[in-house]
């Protein structure tokens, strides 16, 4: 028989460590060396709210981080039901082959001055070395994107300065220039001023409902691009609907403003002035109403002797009448 003894350290692959822990965000990794040492614990399951609360962070970064690390292939996650529940797998970690062919191109292009310029620029801006692969991947867009070295530095600079190192979110950045057709510098300016455009608004927007934390989730945030970009409505017309819905709630829910807001589109609301109005309106027909009610219930609750004619009695002679003192014997 033997006698099983709980391990007192998690074992950590290299590779990760290497390759996947330095560009992740901090919570991220905490995230998962924490299920990394439930899962080696032999536990059988863990909750968001408990990984929330020992690290101090919120669900919804637990659920970003897993999400994270299912993307970039060092967990797999699996719906097992449609309570929000999943099998976790911890895949294992394998280094990548050198590929020949990339090291030589690699070698070609770096005989280019512009080309050694614009790498150290960006191992400046990334404060660190880049490595092969990386290399590869910025002179590839020079090849089939047609990015200039500019505006592959304009791109590194915009990513970088939203808190974004992450290779793989700086190449999804990368495909949507391309997907746009942005060829140079004049037009990824334009697309950077009109995103930041429309994040400065967002932004103003989650910090009137009192929401700090810039990563929302995806479904809050296409309910406020809705708003901007295709209700058209102004700052001050979302912040009337919030307005509202704390009024009634005494709490944010997007689904409730966006309920409103929904329904101000419909009717062609579109400033201050027609809520006020339709509240007016709304007003009026209220106080009709209730005085229309009012009114009626006192017609048929209230009796009417106004028409009735009193009869006059003679008291004297009744009380006789009654005592029988009305006969003269």
């Amino acid at each position: 028989m033997l006698k099983n003894k709980s391990l007192k350290s998690t074992p950590v692959s290299n590779i990760f460590l290497e390759k996947y822990m330095p560009q992740a965000r901090g919570e991220f990794v905490k995230i998962y060396l924490l299920m990394l040492k439930h899962n080696i614990s032999g536990e059988l399951g863990i909750s968001s709210t408990i990984l929330a609360s020992a690290l101090n962070l919120l669900e919804s970064d637990i659920i970003n981080a897993l999400n994270y690390w299912n993307d970039q292939g060092v967990l797999k996650l699996t719906k097992i039901d449609t309570m929000g529940n999943f099998d976790v797998e911890f895949l294992d970690l394998i280094e990548e082959p050198v590929n020949t062919k990339k090291e030589v191109d690699l070698l070609e292009a770096l005989d280019s001055t512009s080309t050694k310029d614009m790498l150290k620029d960006i191992e400046t801006l990334l404060a660190r070395p880049l490595s092969p692969n990386e290399m590869s991947i910025y002179l590839n867009w020079q090849k089939e994107f047609g990015f200039s070295s500019e505006l592959i530095l304009i791109l590194m600079e915009y990513c970088i300065s939203k808190g974004k190192s992450d290779p793989r979110y700086i190449e999804k950045v990368a495909l949507a220039w391309h997907d746009q057709k942005i060829t140079n510098v004049e037009q990824a300016q334009n697309l950077i001023k009109k995103t930041e455009d429309k994040w400065l608004n967002i932004r103003k927007i989650l910090t009137y409902l009192g929401i700090n934390n810039t990563d929302i989730m995806k479904p809050q945030q296409d309910l406020i691009e809705k708003w901007l970009l295709i209700y058209k409505f102004p700052n001050e017309i979302i912040t009337k609907a919030c307005d509202i819905c704390f009024e009634r709630l005494s709490r944010a829910d997007f689904k409730y403003i966006d309920g409103i807001l929904t329904n101000w589109n419909k009717n062609n609301i579109r400033t201050l002035e027609d809520i006020a109005l339709k509240d007016t309106k709304n007003s009026k027909n209220n106080n009709y109403q209730k005085n229309y009610i009012r009114n009626n219930n006192n017609d048929k609750s209230t009796p009417k002797f106004n028409n009735f004619e009193a009869r006059e009695y003679d008291y004297d002679s009744l009380e006789k009448k009654l005592l029988g003192w009305d006969n003269d014997d």
